[in-house]
C-alpha cells in the first residue's frame, strides 16, 4: 500500500508543477476580485494565517539561501505578497466599518497582544511601521540599488574574464555560456530588487494612511450610524483598526526581513545561520574579553550586578567550550593533515615526482646561508646569474637553473656541488675570513690557517680581516669567501660542461639558430643528423672548453661534411678546423704559441695502430709504447708549466683525436691541438718534443 501513496504524493506534486501557471494566475486574480467582494469573517480569518504562513515560509527560504540567485523569483513575490496585504486590509476594512467586526484573528490582537489598550497597541503599530519603514525597508532599497549599480559596472569585467578563461582553454564553451548567463541573472535580479523594494516602502506608506482611516472612519460611523458614545467608539474601532494592523504588519515586517537578508547575502557554502554561528562563535579570545568586561561591569557601584555576572558566566562558558573545540579540531586537522601525507605519499604521480633530479645543485651548511640572505647582504646568487652570463658568452652554453639548499647533515662551514644528484665538488669557506693565495710574487709571508684553494687546488691561507692589507702589501692575491665559492662553482660548470648539454639544451639551441638561419638547420636537421648526433658534436668541442656560441659555423660544417661520415667525432675535428681562429686567440699569447710537439716517430706509430669500426674508431697501442710516451710527457710538460704557460701539445690534425683519447686519463688539464686549427700567422714556439 506504500507504493501507490508514493506514487499518489508524487503525481500531485508533478500536478501542482504542471498546472503552476494557471494556480499562478486564479491566485492574482482571486486577490483582485478580494478587493472588490465583501469576504466572510471565517475566509478572513483563514487569509490572514496564510498571510503570515506565507511570510514565514519566505523569511525561512531567505535564511537557508546560500546565493541570491537561488531565491531569483523573489521580486515578483515580493509584489504579489504586497499585493495580497492591500487585498486583506481592503477586506478587514469594509468589515471593520461596516459591521464593526473582523473576524477572530484582527479581535484576537486587538485584545490579546496589546491588552485591549488601544493607545498601547496604537504605539507598538506605529513602532513596528517605523522600524519597517525607516530601518528594514530604507536600507534594503539601498543596498539593493547599489548592489545593481555595482553588478552592472561590473559586467564588462567580468564578461571579459570569461572570455580570457575560454581562449585559455580553462572552460569549455558550455560553461562560459552558463557564466555568462548567471552574470546577466544577476544583473536582471538586482535590477528588480531596486525596484521592488519600493513596493515594501509604499506597503509602510498605505498601512500608516489605512489605519488613520479607518480610526477616523470607524470614529464617525460609530457616533453617528452606531449611536455610540465617544469612549465606546474610540475603543472599539481603535482596537480592531490596530488588531488589523498587527496582523498584516508582522507579515509584512517578515518579508521586509526576508528582503534585507537577500540584497545583503553574499555567495557562500552555506545557509545564514551556519555563517553566523560560524563566524561569529569562532574566537574563544572574544568572549573571554567579553566575560572580563562584564565583570568589570558588574563592579561598578550603581550597575546591577546580577544580570552583567551572569552575561559573564556565560560568555565564559562560551569561550572554555570554543576553547575545548579549537583543540580537538586542531587535533583532527593534524591527524587529517598527517593522513593525506600519507596518503600523497602512495599516489603513483607523487612517486614519479620523487624521479625528478635537479640539473645542478649546491648545498651549504648553515653556517653559510648568509651568503644567499639578501637581508644580510648576501649577494650569492647575484652572483650565479653572473656566472651563468660568463659560462653563455665563453662557451655558448645555457647552464640551468642551480637549486640552493641548506643542509644541516654536512659542516656547518662546507658545501657541494651536485650534477643531476651526484656530487662531483665540494670545499669548506671561512666567512668572517679571506683567502690569501700566493701568486709568486710574495716576498714575505704571513701566518693564517693553511688550506687548499678549491677551483685550482693551490695552497693557501685563510687571514682575517685586519690582515688583509698586510697579506695584499707582501704580494698575496685576496679574495672574499663568496669570490672563492663563485670561482670554484665556475670552474666545476665549465669542467662539467659536455655533461650539462643534454639534447633537450640542444634542441633549445637548434631552435634559437632556427629563428635567424632556418634554412641552414633545416638541412641538417633531420635529414642528415639527429639531435643526439649534434648533441655529441657539442658535448666534444665544450669537454675540450671549445666554445658553441658560434651554432651558425658549426651547422655549415655539419651540414658539408655530414653527408660523407656520421661519426661523430670525425665531424667534430672537422668543426675544430673551422673554428681554428677562435681556438687561436683562445691559447695564444701576443700571437705567440708556447707549446710541446709530438716526434713524427710517434705519431706514425699511433696512426698505425688506430682501429675503425662501424662504432667508430679506437687506439690499440702496446703498454711498453704507452708508458714511455706518457713517461716522457711528464717529463716535457714542466717545460711549459714551470714559465707559467698553458699545457699544450701541437700534433698534426690527423693524430690529435686519438693523442688525446690516450693522455687524457693520466694527464689532467692538458691541451691537444692541431696544426689546422692555428692560424698561419701565429708564432710556434716549440720547448720541447714527446718521443719513445
Amino acid at each position: 500500500m506504500a507504493t501507490p501513496a508514493a506514487s499518489t504524493g508524487t503525481g500531485a506534486s508533478g500536478a501542482i508543477k504542471r498546472y503552476s501557471d494557471v494556480i499562478v494566475a486564479a491566485a492574482i486574480i482571486m486577490i483582485v476580485i478580494m478587493m472588490i467582494i465583501p469576504l466572510p469573517t471565517i475566509v478572513l480569518d483563514m487569509l490572514l494565517c496564510l498571510n503570515i504562513t506565507l511570510a514565514l515560509v519566505i523569511m525561512m527560504v531567505a535564511i537557508y539561501n546560500t546565493e541570491p540567485l537561488e531565491f531569483s523569483v523573489f521580486p515578483s513575490l515580493l509584489l504579489l505578497t504586497t499585493l495580497f496585504r492591500l487585498a486583506l486590509n481592503v477586506s478587514s476594512t469594509r468589515l471593520i466599518l461596516l459591521e464593526g467586526y473582523a473576524g477572530e484573528v484582527i479581535m484576537s490582537f486587538g485584545n490579546f497582544v496589546v491588552g485591549g489598550n488601544a493607545v498601547v497597541g496604537f504605539i507598538v503599530f506605529i513602532i513596528l511601521i517605523i522600524i519597517q519603514f525607516i530601518v528594514i525597508t530604507k536600507g534594503a532599497e539601498r543596498v539593493a540599488e547599489v548592489s545593481a549599480r555595482f553588478t552592472l559596472d561590473a559586467m564588462p569585467g567580468k564578461q571579459m574574464s570569461i572570455d580570457a578563461d575560454l581562449n585559455q582553454g580553462a572552460i569549455t564553451d558550455a560553461e562560459a555560456r552558463k557564466r555568462r548567463e548567471k552574470i546577466q541573472h544577476e544583473a536582471d535580479f538586482y535590477g528588480a530588487m531596486d525596484g521592488a523594494s519600493k513596493f515594501v516602502k509604499g506597503d509602510a506608506i498605505a498601512a500608516i494612511i489605512i489605519i488613520i482611516i479607518n480610526i477616523v472612519g470607524g470614529f464617525f460611523i460609530g457616533m453617528v450610524q452606531r449611536n455610540l458614545t465617544i469612549t465606546q467608539a474610540l475603543q472599539n474601532y481603535t482596537l480592531l483598526t490596530v488588531g488589523e494592523g498587527l496582523v498584516n504588519q508582522i507579515p509584512a515586517l517578515l518579508v521586509s526581513t526576508a528582503t534585507g537578508i537577500i540584497v545583503t547575502r553574499a555567495a557562500s557554502d552555506g545557509n545564514l545561520g551556519e555563517d553566523l554561528i560560524g563566524q561569529l562563535f569562532r574566537n574563544a579570545r572574544i568572549f573571554f574579553i567579553a566575560s572580563g568586561v562584564l565583570v568589570l561591569l558588574a563592579m561598578v557601584p550603581g550597575l546591577p550586578a546580577i544580570p552583567f555576572l551572569t552575561l559573564a558566566g556565560l560568555a565564559f562558558f562560551v569561550a572554555k567550550n570554543l576553547q575545548k573545540t579549537d583543540v580537538v579540531e586542531e587535533e583532527q586537522a593534524t591527524e587529517q593533515k598527517k593522513e593525506k601525507q600519507k596518503q600523497e605519499a602512495t599516489k603513483p604521480e607523487n612517486i614519479i615526482s620523487l624521479l625528478q633530479v635537479d640539473p645542478m645543485e649546491l648545498e651549504i651548511g648553515y653556517s653559510l646561508i648568509p651568503l644567499v640572505d639578501t637581508g644580510q647582504g648576501g649577494d650569492l646568487l647575484e652572483r650565479i646569474v653572473m656566472i651563468r652570463r660568463q659560462c653563455a658568452l665563453e662557451l655558448g652554453l645555457v647552464v640551468p637553473t642551480i637549486r640552493i639548499r641548506d643542509n644541516i647533515q654536512i659542516k656547518p662551514n662546507a658545501y657541494i656541488v651536485k650534477l643531476k644528484g651526484i656530487e662531483i665538488a665540494k670545499g669548506e669557506l671561512l666567512l668572517d675570513h679571506y683567502l690569501a693565495m700566493n701568486s709568486g710574487t710574495v716576498f714575505e709571508e704571513i701566518a693564517g690557517i693553511e688550506t687548499i684553494e678549491p677551483a685550482f687546488g693551490l695552497p693557501a691561507l685563510w687571514v682575517t680581516e685586519e690582515q688583509r692589507e698586510q697579506a695584499e702589501l707582501n704580494g698575496y692575491t685576496v679574495v672574499d669567501a663568496v669570490s672563492v665559492l663563485a670561482t670554484h662553482l665556475t670552474e666545476v660548470i665549465k669542467a662539467h660542461a659536455d655533461e650539462i648539454l643534454g639534447r633537450q639544451e640542444t634542441q633549445d639551441l637548434v631552435d634559437n639558430l632556427k629563428k635567424t638561419n632556418s634554412s641552414l638547420v633545416n638541412e641538417v636537421v633531420p635529414d642528415l643528423l639527429s639531435v643526439g648526433e649534434i648533441q655529441k658534436v657539442l658535448a666534444n668541442m665544450l669537454r675540450e672548453r671549445i666554445s658553441i656560441r658560434d651554432m651558425a659555423t658549426i651547422f655549415e660544417v655539419l651540414a658539408d661534411y655530414a653527408r660523407a661520415t656520421k661519426d661523430t667525432e670525425v665531424l667534430t675535428e672537422y668543426v675544430r678546423h673551422a673554428m681554428s681562429r677562435h681556438i687561436t686567440r683562445q691559447y695564444t699569447q701576443n700571437n705567440v704559441l708556447p707549446c710541446l710537439t709530438m716526434d713524427p716517430a710517434l705519431e706514425n706509430r699511433i696512426a698505425g695502430a688506430v682501429k675503425r669500426t662501424d662504432r667508430g674508431s679506437y687506439v690499440s697501442l702496446d703498454p711498453d709504447t704507452m708508458q714511455r710516451m706518457l713517461g716522457s710527457l711528464n717529463r716535457e710538460l714542466p717545460k711549459l708549466t714551470d714559465m707559467g704557460y698553458q699545457p699544450i701539445v701541437l700534433t698534426s690534425p690527423a693524430v690529435r683525436l686519438y693523442f688525446r683519447k690516450l693522455v687524457e686519463r693520466s694527464v689532467a688539464g692538458l691541451i691537444v691541438l692541431s696544426h689546422a686549427e692555428i692560424e698561419q700567422d701565429v708564432e710556434i714556439q716549440i720547448l720541447g718534443v714527446v718521443k719513445i
